[in-house]
């Protein structure tokens, strides 16, 4: 035990340096995002994701907003469990056969004005996999789609980019 520890304390630190936390275009995205939310949700947007069949790449970078780095909810932006308080969808994801029907009756559940957001190459227009006999394709052969996010993976920052995009629409 003696060995392990005085080598690990030889070795040292070896990882790599934290990202900074002053990123100005996240700052100034997540500003304009909290103005429109502010102006037309009464300051939180409600946001439910659906993985429609996903490879769980776009959700590793949804999952990345919500960390410390770009913490969205200090602009507004929550991500519900319901969604029946979801303000908007965002499908990730080819829609797989047996998504299919799940994800229409999430879509029913949200209460309207309802807003869909494709976000992914595969949510945008069936990515590699497009239409074949275990998908469906993009989200819009299932669901009327607002705005599409492409990217395999949409990063953080042009996830962001794309609920301004939402707000753009209106």
């Amino acid at each position: 035990m003696l060995r392990i520890l005085g080598k690990s304390l030889a070795t040292g630190v070896v990882t790599e340096e934290p990202p900074r936390t002053e990123d100005a275009e996240l700052e100034r995205l997540g500003i304009e995002v909290r103005r429109h939310i502010d102006r037309r949700f009464g300051g939180s947007l409600a946001v439910r994701e659906v993985d429609a069949g996903s490879c769980n790449g776009c959700e590793l970078e949804i999952h990345a907003l919500n960390n410390p780095y770009h913490d969205v909810e200090r602009f507004g932006i929550h991500f519900v469990a319901s969604p029946r308080h979801a303000d908007v969808l965002l499908v990730t994801g080819p829609v797989s056969r047996h998504m299919e029907t799940a994800l229409l009756r999430t879509y029913e559940a949200t209460p309207a004005p309802k807003r869909v957001i494709a976000a992914g190459d595969c949510a945008c227009d069936g990515g590699e996999f497009g239409a074949i006999y275990a998908t469906a394709g993009g989200v819009e052969k299932v669901l009327p789609v607002d705005v599409k996010i492409p990217g395999c993976p949409p990063s953080p920052l042009r996830l962001l980019k794309g609920l301004l995009a939402l707000f753009a629409e209106e």
